[in-house]
């Protein structure tokens, strides 16, 4: 059986907040630890029957880059979602919401 390892390293200041996130994966292509200003995890646990998530920024991560990650999180998981269960209707209400969000970002530069 194969497997693959996937590593994150948080570096926090003295108040617990992130400073540096970096990030490492067997199959990631690029040797090294490559450094990121933001990651979300989420995984099901199957016991509980409910999802755990790991959400970080670092302290130097722009708000409007904020804002475009968690729209591309929305987009991503809408894909995932219509691979991995066929549901059309979920897909789309998500890429809805993704459009209504990039058209608040594209009003908000515009102000």
């Amino acid at each position: 059986m194969k497997k693959s390892k996937i590593w994150i390293e948080v570096e926090l200041d003295e108040n617990n907040i992130p400073e540096k996130i970096q990030w490492d994966a067997d199959e990631k292509g690029d040797e090294g630890l490559t450094e990121t200003k933001s990651m979300s995890l989420a995984l099901w646990d199957a016991d509980q029957k409910n999802t755990m998530r790991i959400d970080l920024w670092s302290k130097d991560m722009p708000v409007d880059e904020m804002k475009r990650f968690y729209i591309d999180c929305i987009g991503g998981i809408a894909q995932s979602a219509l691979n991995s269960t066929g549901d059309e209707y979920i897909n789309a209400e998500l890429n809805a919401v993704c459009d209504k969000l990039i058209k608040h970002l594209q009003d908000e530069l515009n102000q």
